[in-house]
């Protein structure tokens, strides 16, 4: 018998899961980090945009994680209400670090972008 499927043993599916769900839980740490690299340089540039906004903008997002989004019955929705909560507390950090040295804070996005590119890089699938 020819088949093109590899012999390997399949992972076993998590009870209450999607596979939206389990496609966004193997992908939400680069997401965020995205997501976060992506505010970093938006607030480092572009003096439009405050830090106090990112700040405003994570305050109600971590919240509707830690009270609705861990314990949401849809999979999907845990998974985009976690990378949402971790996307805005890395903003969060740059935000700090741009209220200590400017340069800090592009540095720090620098540094999100090189772990997100080393995810995307070793992403053999």
């Amino acid at each position: 018998m020819a088949t093109d499927q590899p012999l390997q043993p399949t992972e076993p599916l998590e009870h209450r899961t999607t596979r939206a769900g389990r496609w966004l839980r193997a992908r939400r740490i680069r997401a965020a980090l995205w997501i976060a690299v992506v505010e970093g340089i938006i607030v480092a540039l572009l003096h439009d945009v405050s830090r106090w906004t990112v700040v405003a903008v994570a305050i109600p997002l971590l919240a509707l994680y830690l009270f609705w989004g861990r314990t949401a019955s849809s999979d999907t929705v845990r998974q985009l209400s976690w990378i949402a909560g971790a996307s805005q507390a890395l903003a969060v950090i740059v935000v700090i670090f741009a209220f200590i040295l400017s340069w800090l804070a592009l540095l720090l996005a620098g540094i999100f972008a090189a772990i997100a590119l080393l995810f995307l890089f070793s992403d053999r699938g």
